[in-house]
């Protein structure tokens, strides 16, 4: 028998944690997962990355797979992803709880509601972090005496001035 799994991650869809998941799950038998990454119109080109890298790192564990960019609000893009009669389950995969938005709204039991069907959570990291923003360079200060002295010269102009 072969399982369905509808995956719903952005940002943790290539992370360790989903992809191990996904390969125990494998080993119960013939597993198909379609991966679904909600992201906003200016993520999309890094979001495709992040698919494809899951993708080809899933087919290599022998999953059948593959993904789709949908809307940017969760919900919206599992509920135009969602085919009951083409999907066993659901996987959510959010970052921790405190840094994931998804879980503070509540977004498994969302899915659970909306789909009827059986909704797996699995927290992860993404595989690649954030880049670090780059640092501020430091300005560049003239040495203490410098300004002292010169504030010392102002002062003695406007006294002599006066």
């Amino acid at each position: 028998m072969r399982t369905s799994l509808l995956v719903v991650a952005n940002r943790t869809a290539d992370a360790p944690e989903l992809m191990d998941y996904l390969a125990r799950r494998a080993e119960m038998g013939t597993t198909r997962a379609t991966l679904v990454l909600p992201t906003a119109y200016a993520d999309r080109s890094a979001a495709r990355e992040r698919a494809d890298e899951a993708v080809a790192r899933l087919r290599e564990a022998g999953i059948e797979a593959e993904a789709l960019l949908g809307d940017e609000d969760p919900v919206v893009a599992v509920q135009e992803a969602w085919d009951p009669r083409r999907y066993d389950e659901v996987i959510v995969a959010t970052l921790p709880a405190g840094a994931s938005r998804w879980l503070s709204c509540g977004l498994p039991q969302r899915v659970r509601r909306l789909t009827d069907a059986t909704v797996h959570h699995v927290e992860a990291r993404p595989a690649r972090p954030a880049p670090e923003p780059e640092p501020v360079p430091p300005r560049e200060r003239a040495p203490l005496l410098v300004g002292v002295l010169g504030q010392l010269r102002a002062a003695t102009r406007r006294e002599a001035t006066h």
